[in-house]
């Protein structure tokens, strides 16, 4: 009859078709714990979290320290931290002369910057003063005025003297 409806066999495939197997219990991952942070025992700047001065926070006088340091705040004097990172974040304001391996500059900085390895004046970061470094990188939209020195070795050399010896008359 014409509205019977005719059941056929299916054809058998020349390839076999496999299904993948689906796990309908799949294994639950537990994520990784937390663990308190352990600084390496190394005197590389980038070793061990900085010290930081929180934005609400006005200092003024002579800083010296052996760990790194972030500056969200106000500070006004000297800045020294001869083997280790200074970075003014971008709320940071510094009226200071700065000594230190490294300078990163995020905020507003008025005073003469003197680095051993490197001085980076980001695009947010305002420098009025002058600069003193082997390495100089100052990124588009950051404003500087003032001079630039590139050191060469033996120039290092001297200025690491230079510096040693002013901490010492510093401290006397």
């Amino acid at each position: 009859m014409l509205w019977e409806k005719k059941t056929q066999a299916p054809l058998p495939s020349p390839h076999p078709v496999s299904v993948p197997h689906i796990n309908p219990n799949p294994p639950v991952e537990t994520p990784m714990k937390e663990t308190a942070y352990k600084p390496l025992e190394s005197s590389s700047a980038s070793s061990s979290r900085p010290t930081n001065l929180g934005s609400t926070v006005v200092l003024k006088g002579d800083l010296t320290g052996s760990e790194d340091l972030l500056v969200e705040g106000q500070f006004d004097g000297t800045i020294n931290l001869r083997e280790h990172c200074l970075t003014i974040g971008a709320r940071g304001q510094v009226k200071a002369e700065i000594q230190a391996t490294r300078v990163i500059i995020e905020g507003s900085v008025t005073g003469n910057i003197t680095a051993r390895e490197r001085i980076e004046i980001r695009k947010t970061g305002r420098v009025m003063g002058d600069l003193v470094a082997p390495g100089i990188a100052i990124e588009d939209g950051a404003y500087f005025k003032g001079s630039i020195e590139i050191l060469r070795e033996e120039a290092r050399e001297a200025a690491a003297a230079f510096s040693a010896s002013a901490v010492e008359a510093a401290n006397d």
